[in-house]
């Protein structure tokens, strides 16, 4: 059992390296052979224990030599300066998969994947998103700039839609799918172009995804 209880409801966006679909939301490998991903979380309602969480905002640097479950990652995870000291604490106890049941949530899952975790960057982080419209901004001043943008059909250059119904999975129920670009700096740098974005709200828990 995990030894403080939490919950966030949260609108994230996220942008990796692989195609349109991402295998790795259906099992299979990374498109490339390696995993790169920028996320982004703009938490509406949260709590972890008595400390309240709401209106904070999150972002994540990630980077895989090979499909995720393979280990060997590398993270840098950047917390909201707006967040007091006891915020702080519980944000990357959240995101680094503790006081979390084994494998309930992608913070979990993800961490225990990693090899080396930067240390924290605490600034402002400019993000916005509409998980309807497949629309989403993140910057973080000298270490992300990211966007999030709907595909378009390559004849007729109207907006394509399609989603994910997630079943028992560990992030969300349901994502809209879009397309992303990332440039990244500092210890963890790369870019992305056109490749997979990820609109979605997700509601979670100590045990997982709240139903």
């Amino acid at each position: 059992m995990a030894s403080i209880k939490w919950t966030i409801k949260a609108r994230e966006f996220a942008n990796c390296n692989c195609s349109y679909g991402c295998p790795c939301q259906f099992n299979g490998l990374p498109t490339y052979g390696d995993c790169r991903a920028v996320v982004g979380m703009q938490i509406e309602k949260g709590h972890h224990g008595k400390t309240k969480l709401d209106g904070l905002k999150t972002a994540s640097i990630l980077k895989w030599p090979g499909a995720i479950h393979e280990g060997r990652g590398e993270a840098l995870i950047v917390i909201d300066k707006r967040a007091n000291a006891a915020q702080r604490e519980s944000l990357l106890r959240i995101l680094s998969g503790q006081d979390t049941e084994p494998g309930a949530t992608i913070f979990n899952v993800f961490a225990s994947t990693l090899t080396k975790v930067h240390e924290p960057v605490f600034s402002r982080i400019d993000f916005k998103v509409d998980v309807n419209k497949r629309k989403a901004r993140l910057v973080v001043e000298d270490l992300i700039e990211t966007r999030g943008e709907p595909i378009l059909n390559p004849i007729t250059g109207k907006e394509h839609r399609a989603r994910i119904d997630m079943v028992g999975g560990f992030e969300y129920k349901l994502a809209e799918i879009g397309r992303g670009w990332s440039k990244t700096s500092g210890p963890i740098a790369y870019e992305l172009a056109d490749s997979y974005g990820q609109f979605c709200n997700i509601h979670l828990s100590q045990s997982g995804i709240v139903r």
